[in-house]
């Protein structure tokens, strides 16, 4: 079975910095999108940004040319650059992906557990 799993999310304040990784295991035959969604108390779950399977970026107008997504394929592991970190970035980030587990057929999509952030002003 596949897992994703989040880590990087910390405390950190208005201004500072922050590395979120999310590693994908299993059975991984092929990953094909992947992307970063954000959730905050009480609002609804958000895109971030998201790669295709050429590897090309989409960001949130939210982020302002902040935040950058990549990816290391040989890891299976995805990364979220998050820089001038703004307390309205406060909330859970997710780790979202499709995924062929099989030699044949189609993707299946994947949530990770979450990793949460908190900026404080």
């Amino acid at each position: 079975q596949v897992q994703l799993v989040e880590s990087g999310g910390a405390l950190v304040q208005a201004g500072g910095s922050l590395k979120l990784s999310c590693v994908a295991s299993g059975s991984i035959f092929g990953i094909n999108t992947r992307g970063w969604y954000r959730q905050a108390p009480g609002k609804q779950r958000e895109l971030v940004a998201r790669m295709d399977a050429r590897s090309s970026p989409n960001y949130a107008d939210f982020v302002k040319g902040r935040f950058t997504i990549s990816r290391d394929n040989a890891k299976n592991t995805v990364y979220l650059q998050m820089n001038s970190l703004k307390p309205e970035d406060t909330a859970v980030y997710y780790c979202n992906a499709d995924i062929r587990t099989r030699s044949w057929g189609t993707t299946a999509n994947y949530w990770g557990r979450g990793t949460q952030v908190t900026v404080s002003s």
